[in-house]
């Protein structure tokens, strides 16, 4: 009997050591097999992103995205903000994707314009451009501004055609139609 526990011995060990590195090497498939979770992309974390910004580092930052100088614009949020390198990456990514006009700290967010005023006309004509393949349209009014233009952008990356369309006639001299065609070159 002693003559066979030796033998025993061993082969549990070597059982043992076989399903530890089974166990091992099917995590580490499983690993490599998992996507990388995309960076948190959401309008919440764009607000919260513009909040950090003061006019100046916003109106820089935008001109970067806007540049696509993307490795430029997280060094720039990561310098002002504070905030860690992947944490700068995702601020710039949702900056990006969900523009937010700057308001200065003490200004709360706005209620929708009352539809009895005029818009205000700006003392320079503002371009707002958009393509879409070889479809290119530009709109140039005096009663645009980047914080409008955000908004505008905003209502139609929501899907909120018409709101927006109505927005951009309301602030520039194109008709509905016109409208309509810029705002379905904007949904990139």
């Amino acid at each position: 009997m002693e003559s066979l526990l030796i033998p025993f011995l061993i082969l549990v060990a070597v059982a043992v050591a076989v399903a530890l590195a089974a166990r091992a090497l099917s995590r580490r498939r499983r690993t490599v097999r998992e996507p990388a979770k995309p960076p948190a992309e959401s309008a919440e974390l764009a607000r919260e992103a513009a909040a950090k910004l003061s006019e100046d580092e916003h109106r820089r930052l935008y001109a970067l995205i806007a540049q696509g100088q993307a490795m430029a614009a997280i060094k720039l949020y990561y310098e002002v903000s504070g905030q860690g390198l992947r944490a700068s990456r995702d601020a710039v990514a949702a900056l990006a994707a969900h523009p937010q006009p700057f308001r200065s700290p003490a200004q709360e967010p706005s209620e929708p314009e009352d539809d009895d005023e005029p818009p205000q006309r700006f003392p320079y004509r503002y371009r707002a451009i958009a393509s879409k393949g070889d479809v290119t349209r530009e709109v140039s009014s005096n009663m645009l501004n980047d914080e409008i233009y955000g908004r505008i952008r905003t209502l139609a990356k929501s899907g909120n055609i018409e709101a927006a369309a109505t927005a951009l006639t309301r602030h520039s001299d194109i008709t509905m139609k016109q409208a309509r065609e810029f705002i379905a070159l904007l949904d990139d």
